[in-house]
């Protein structure tokens, strides 16, 4: 069985046997990689506990697959490619090779200061290659890896580390991020001050060289522990289920969840969804621009491509520096051919005018990806004709940090695209829809809630340190299966579309309407940047609709500019899904990921400002007190 499929029709009949014959189908992509001793079973699974194990008993180690398996046929090929920050800053090129030696020499200095299979290591660093050097290092002798994005605050990160009780914390001294230099290693510093009993070392990589405090008792430059370090290191002999990393999500209590993956089912998954969502082939150059802190980062810049062979870019910079042509700057320079980003980004692009897209060469590209949300209409065809010059198929990918990989996407250049929807599942992956009562909706053209009623390699297997809190967000739901917390629509091809968080569905007058169609409908205005819609109590309908919108030019006669958006909204939906209330706001509240915090805006439109929650870890905090100084002037 091919490991890449190459036409709809290969695609159609690996799916069919992965749902006949689902062990059979997983043995056989399993059986590409490198073990050292072979799994006694494929699958043992229940969902009730839940309790799902992939290749029992199989063993390996999921850098050597990654990396020594490529050495004798790609040892001088680019592994990572670095742009730094600054656009005059170093390009850095790490071949296999050298990739191997450096990850080998970290794996031998953690080991040296006393880090040992199943402990934790906490991370909290730039994109800068030596993040994926180090993450690889503790793959390499079975330690833990715990990426916190460098952004969270000393409070958060302080919570993470406690939570899995790290050993040594990984950090840098500086973060360049755009103009700025954001003091790391200081909010390492503080987050310690708040009491990380479990922490022994810190190690810090020196990224800028700007002066810092220093703990002689404690810190330790990564060059000096790497000093001498030899260049080889024997890889941990590892159980399919032993646990490779924790990522932390947030949860809906506010408490952070470790999620929780292992060696060998999510080894499998992230290097046969990268294979097959992007359709890689012999040396491309592959950007994802996500951060290495959040799942994407994991499976879709390390893992995912170096099993895969694949020449991976780290980009250290941010979309709009030094100007909102960079991303298109970046692809020229290196001749990307596969570019992986988030709408929210497409958003602010499409936004800082097209003028920024124009006088790049952008002929190498040959496929383009979007994660994180779904995609709105207005950016796809925008993203579509304007980057993609209306000739690279863009693969609008669904998953979850609990799913590890991707789940529902098209397959670039073999599946039929549709805007706005993320069309069909991966071989393997046996999405359903339900009602309330957890009823399956059968047939084509149904909206209902997204569950997965089959284990996929890369499942979650736990939330660290507490089991049960696994069972009953994901698993209690609906009896037998793996509740998204997502709603989607199937229509009648078979094609789904998620219309987001199933606490994102308004009920107006009994009418169930998605916020993530009505602020595509608000956005196909040519005012309109982004929108956020969520309810809000309605004496009469039940729940009203209340939107949130940024505009790219101050709005002149207010009442004739609501006006338009409603018409708008209901030329597209219909009048049942107009915004009662329409709010213009300069930002929206967002987590570090790019995702908007609807919790705040649905307590706003409600009146209850008065216990909004922790914003601290907010993107941009600051715009919760105008939102909530603009929401008293506008009218319901």
């Amino acid at each position: 069985m091919a490991l890449q499929l190459k036409t709809f029709d290969e695609y159609k009949t690996a799916y069919q046997r992965s749902v006949e014959d689902p062990e059979g189908f997983w043995a056989d992509i399993a059986s590409t990689f490198h073990w050292d001793k072979k799994w006694d079973k494929v699958l043992e699974w229940e969902f009730k506990t839940p309790d799902v194990k992939w290749f029992s008993g199989g063993q390996t180690n999921i850098t050597y697959n990654c990396l020594d398996r490529h050495l004798a046929t790609r040892g001088d090929q680019t592994a990572i490619l670095f742009e730094p920050n600054d656009t005059e800053g170093e390009v850095r090129k790490l071949t296999y090779r050298e990739l191997y030696h450096e990850v080998c020499r970290t794996a031998n200095a953690l080991k040296s200061m006393g880090v040992e299979k199943g402990d934790r290591v906490c991370f909290y660093m730039p994109m800068v290659p030596e993040l994926a050097i180090g993450v690889l290092a503790c793959a390499r002798i079975g330690a833990v890896h715990s990426v916190v994005f460098a952004g969270f605050s000393a409070s958060s990160l302080a919570d993470r580390i406690n939570d899995s009780a790290c050993k040594v914390v990984i950090c840098s001294d500086f973060n360049r991020r755009g103009a700025k230099n954001i003091p790391v290693k200081k909010v390492v510093d503080e987050a310690l001050a708040l009491g990380c009993p479990s922490i022994e070392k810190v190690l810090v990589h020196r990224n800028t060289g700007d002066p810092l405090n220093w703990n002689k008792e404690k810190d330790v430059w990564w060059h000096e522990a790497l000093y001498d370090q030899a260049t080889t290191c024997e890889p941990a002999v590892m159980d399919a289920e032993d646990m490779l990393f924790i990522l932390y999500t947030s949860g809906s209590t506010g408490k952070p969840k470790g999620v929780v993956h292992t060696v060998g089912g999510y080894m499998v998954f992230a290097m046969y969804s990268f294979l097959n969502v992007f359709q890689y082939k012999e040396g491309e150059i592959y950007w994802c621009t996500a951060d290495v802190g959040w799942i994407t980062g994991h499976s879709y810049i390390v893992y995912g491509p170096l099993l895969a062979g694949a020449t991976s870019l780290m980009f250290e910079g941010v979309p709009t520096y030094p100007d909102a042509g960079r991303f298109w700057q970046v692809c020229e320079k290196h001749k990307v051919n596969i570019f992986y980003t988030a709408p929210t980004a497409i958003r602010a692009l499409m936004a800082a005018g097209d003028r920024w897209t124009e006088g790049y060469d952008l002929s190498s590209l040959r496929v383009l990806g979007t994660v994180g949300e779904p995609i709105n209409a207005e950016a796809w065809h925008w993203y579509n004709e304007k980057i993609g010059k209306k000739k690279c198929p863009i693969v609008d990918t669904w998953w979850q940090t609990e799913t590890g990989g991707i789940l529902i996407s098209p397959l670039a250049g073999l599946t039929p695209l549709k805007p706005t929807y993320a069309t069909l599942p991966l071989p393997g992956v046996q999405p359903c829809l339900v009602d309330a009562d957890g009823h399956e909706l059968e047939g084509d053209g149904v909206e209902g809630m997204l569950c997965i009623k089959f284990p996929w390699p890369s499942i979650i297997r736990t939330t660290y340190g507490d089991h049960e809190r696994c069972r009953q967000t994901y698993f209690s739901t609906f009896k037998n299966m793996y509740f998204t917390g997502d709603g989607a629509r199937r229509d009648e091809s078979g094609m789904y579309r998620i219309i987001g968080r199933v606490d994102d569905v308004i009920n107006v007058s009994g009418h169930r309407i998605g916020t993530a169609e009505v602020e595509n409908a608000i956005n196909e205005h040519e005012a309109v940047v982004e929108s956020a819609v969520v309810g809000y109590p309605h004496d009469i309908k039940g729940q009203g609709i209340y939107a949130y919108v940024i505009t790219d030019r101050p709005v002149g006669d207010l009442v004739v500019f609501e006006k338009e958006l409603r018409n708008t909204v209901t030329r597209i939906i219909g009048p049942i899904a107009k915004p009662d209330v329409i709010q213009v706001v300069t930002g929206l509240p967002k987590t570090r990921s790019g995702k908007i915090m609807r919790r705040i805006l649905r307590k706003v439109a409600a009146g209850d400002t008065e216990n909004l929650g922790d914003t601290s870890t907010l993107l941009n905090p600051e715009v919760v007190d105008e939102i909530k100084e603009g929401a008293k002037g506008v009218v319901a």
